[in-house]
């Protein structure tokens, strides 16, 4: 993609989505005829998962051999009905991934960047490392943890999805490449009957309003279609003093059905801006064991962001060093066009072929505030302009005027997305051997899988001072020395981060291709079903990345003065830059064991060894002169053992599993700027359980992990602790009471106390977010709802820069908290 100024970069023509999407979804999109439903039965993959809890006879098809159900399969598995999804009350799509068991899902980014581990799985840096998300059986993004580009920014919740299937450990080695710890599904509609819905969801106490669709049928010899999507507009849960929110999504797929098989085509087209939420000035009192975290005077973590009304444009320098503004509104704003197609076709003697494609064409922009520092205005003025050196607003209604307030040196976080640009293919041929008994069978398996991720993208930070306000009402502040000559430019005190050595001007464009054959045996024998599986991935990386260099006087706002910023500016070194070319190469296998004891027990045990391919976080550092780098850096491995029991009788099902996890970690995390060189161990046991009568539903999920840092290359001291943000106890419990026309209930998320850093000092205390959910049908085709999330305002931060606080003193911290109480309200018309 080539490079220009503007601050919305442009898609190239030859793939121009916009128009094309929308012409293409129309095309998907036949007339709305009541044609009768297609007397073909639906193809195995677009079997609906039930929505009663811990369904053990629902087929699973992700990440497994496939074709079997709950009962019999040795992975731990949970799928997520649209019912359970619309009880969680979810505000972003992380949120859903908080009532999995055994996922510790920190979704206090808002609608993307979120930290997701699995059963003791570590989050060194951020984003979701050893888990894959997917659509339709195809990763979003072919690493989960991409630096300002993670998995879940690509990946919306709306009304295009079925259900949501996880699978924790187990097969995931060996049915997708980079995702030792698990695989979380989103599952679309395929239109298997006619129906529609329209929606519309309003905030009562924040402004927001969103719009969803669907509809879909079988319109005759055997096709079928489904389209849907959203499109909203508002200010989020914390008061950014503008939109923060506004963008939507389209969805479509058409399938045929043929006697033999099916042959379905996907698109997908996301335009969304969303702000994001980084760690904020949080209260800290009492001591490390026993803090009490909250509001500061003017400004509370729960409601409020740095982000403001007064903050909201951004000049600077572009990937090639030439004059751009940036909009800050934009937040994290991803700009995507997927498309693909699947098949399965089943021939005599016991052959079927199925294969995958997809393709999207990725890009856009993450920008957000981040609390370098926060300080009275006089330290933070004189550790810019020197002694004598003094605050006064830059902007807002006291412009002018002098602050002597607190101030937070702010580094903007602004990142180019140019191109993540992901392409993969999934072909598998599978034979079956009948062995005699009805339903005795060995499946042999053998498949090809490739991906080519593409990461290009320039680090553009520049440095300002704000005041510390809530209510999207922070000015800008600008810093004058002794001698009274203003510092500043609008609150811009520095292109670049001075307080952090000019690290983080960078550029890099890589891409990282993989080949991964493999091969799998699934054999039913009676009361037994045994699979195991073996995968090889190999993989390329090429490309090149460029770091920092300061440059005196250079003009950057065109202005034709020379002004204290510009004195010395960081650019890209696009002169200096330096190769990325390696390969690596990886075996992962999985063998599992499930005995049927009677129709309503199964126990299983499942031994697995898989890998993780680092990608872009090894740069600036890990990656040698001539682009190689160590084969101990290149892949992390993760061993791993499951044994456990699904259980049912009458309206109680339960499926329990104990877990240990041996895990290499290579990784790196920008704002300690360190890097790492661990390896972690954990164990555990996962329970996950449900109970029907009459109206009465509940379902529930609990996870102890007992988590170490056995070896810690960097930092020794470290070994023995426990990895930070791992609480001994995560948990999630859904239950409620339908009757005729309604249903209410409610939605509990919580967790018991956590290490907010590796040194296992200052305490994270443990926190109970319970949400309120509740609907009501007044007519044959319409529906109310309401909806509470934290119902009860509970307060609870789920990371912290700071790993120590002083004790009986005021501390600030900077911390990401789960927002505040919210409440949306619903109306839906069924057709």
């Amino acid at each position: 993609m080539s490079r220009t100024s503007d601050s919305r970069r442009r898609v190239p023509s030859r793939l121009r989505p916009h128009a094309l999407a929308w012409a293409v979804c129309l095309l998907l999109a036949p007339p709305v005829v009541a044609y009768a439903q297609d007397p073909a039965s639906p193809p195995a993959d677009a079997q609906a998962a039930s929505d009663e809890g811990v369904d053990l006879d629902a087929i699973v098809i992700t990440a497994t051999a496939g074709g079997k159900s709950k009962l019999r399969t040795s992975v731990s598995t949970s799928s997520l009905g649209i019912d359970t999804l619309e009880r969680s009350a979810p505000r972003s799509t992380a949120e859903i991934f908080r009532n999995i068991p055994g996922i510790r899902s920190e979704s206090t980014g808002g609608e993307g960047n979120a930290n997701i581990a699995v059963r003791g799985l570590p989050v060194a840096a951020g984003g979701a490392k050893f888990l894959q998300l997917q659509e339709d059986g195809m990763p979003v993004m072919e690493f989960g943890d991409i630096a300002f580009g993670n998995a879940d920014i690509f990946l919306r919740n709306d009304w295009s999805i079925e259900r949501i299937e996880a699978v924790r450990g187990g097969s995931a080695s060996t049915f997708a490449s980079n995702s030792p710890g698990g695989v979380i599904n989103f599952i679309s509609n395929t239109g298997d009957m006619q129906s529609g819905a329209i929606g519309l969801t309003a905030g009562l106490d924040y402004d927001s309003f969103r719009t969803d669709f669907r509809y879909g049928m079988p319109f005759g010899d055997g096709w079928r279609f489904h389209v849907a999507g959203f499109y909203r507009s508002g200010d989020g849960v914390r008061d950014a003093g503008y939109t923060a929110e506004q963008g939507g999504q389209l969805k479509a797929n058409l399938t045929k059905d043929f006697e033999n098989g099916y042959l379905r085509f996907h698109l997908k087209r996301l335009d969304d801006r969303a702000i994001g939420y980084l760690p904020v000035p949080t209260r800290a009192t009492g001591s490390n064991g026993s803090p009490n975290l909250g509001a500061i005077e003017g400004f509370d973590p729960a409601r409020d962001t740095l982000q403001s009304r007064y903050f909201r444009t951004d000049i600077g320098l572009d990937g090639d060093n030439r004059r751009r503004s940036t909009d800050i509104t934009d937040g994290m704003h991803p700009d995507s066009t997927a498309f693909g197609f699947e098949g399965e076709f089943r021939f005599g003697d016991g052959w079927r072929i199925n294969e995958k494609f997809r393709y999207a064409d990725n890009e856009g922009r993450f920008v957000g505030q981040f609390p370098a520092e926060v300080a009275s205005a006089a330290s933070i003025a004189s550790s810019i302009g020197g002694a004598g050196a003094t605050l006064r607003y830059a902007n807002g209604p006291n412009a002018g005027q002098a602050f002597t307030g607190t101030a937070v040196r702010t580094h903007l976080f602004n990142t180019e997305i140019n191109d993540f640009g992901h392409y993969a293919n999934d072909l598998k041929a599978t034979k079956s051997f009948a062995l005699g008994g009805d339903a005795d069978k060995l499946d042999v398996s053998l498949g090809w899988y490739r991906s080519r991720q593409n990461i290009d993208m320039d680090w553009l930070w520049n440095s300002y001072v704000q005041e510390l306000r809530g209510d999207g009402q922070s000015a800008l502040l600008n810093v004058f020395d002794a001698a009274n000559a203003n510092l500043s430019r609008n609150g811009l005190y520095a292109y670049g981060v001075p307080f952090w050595g000019n690290c983080c001007t960078r550029s890099y464009n890589t891409q990282y291709t993989i080949d991964a054959p493999y091969l799998s045996l699934s054999l039913s024998y009676g009361n037994w079903d045994i699979d195991a599986s073996v995968r090889r991935d190999s993989g390329d990386a090429d490309g090149n990345y460029a770091g920092s260099v300061q440059v005196a006087n250079v003009d950057v706002d065109g202005d034709g003065n020379i002004t204290a910023p510009e004195l010395s500016v960081s650019q890209i070194n696009n002169a200096a830059n330096s190769p990325v070319n390696y390969d690596w190469g990886y075996t992962s296998y999985s063998v599992g064991a499930n005995y049927l004891v009677n129709d309503d027990l199964g126990v299983f045990a499942r031994i697995s060894r898989g890998g993780r391919a680092n990608a872009d976080r090894l740069l600036f550092g890990l990656v040698q002169p001539d682009g190689s780098v160590r084969a101990q850096d290149a892949v992390d491995l993760v061993d791993q053992f499951e044994a456990g029991l699904k259980w049912r009788r009458e309206n109680f099902s339960l499926f329990a599993t104990a877990f240990f996890a041996d895990t290499e970690e290579q990784n790196f995390e920008l704002t300690s700027q360190r890097f790492f060189d661990r390896v972690y161990k954990a164990r555990g046991i996962e329970l996950e359980a449900s109970w029907r009568y009459e109206g009465l539903f509940l379902n529930g999920g609990l996870t102890w992990t007992d988590a170490e840092i056995s070896k810690d290359d960097i930092s020794p001291a470290n070994e023995g602790n426990t990895p930070r943000r791992q609480a001994d106890l995560v948990y999630q419990l859904t239950g409620g009471y339908q009757a005729g026309n309604w249903t209410v209930g409610a939605n509990l998320i919580g967790t018991t106390d956590a290490y907010a850093q590796d040194n296992n000092e200052l305490v994270m205390p443990g926190y109970t977010q319970v949400n309120l959910f509740g609907d009501y049908r007044f007519a044959e085709n319409w529906v109310v709802g309401l909806n509470v999330n934290n119902l009860f305002d509970a307060f609870g931060i789920t990371e912290s820069e700071e790993g120590s606080i002083v004790a009986n003193t005021q501390n600030i911290i900077r911390a990401r908290s789960i927002p505040g109480r919210t409440a949306t309200v619903s109306v839906r018309f069924e057709f």
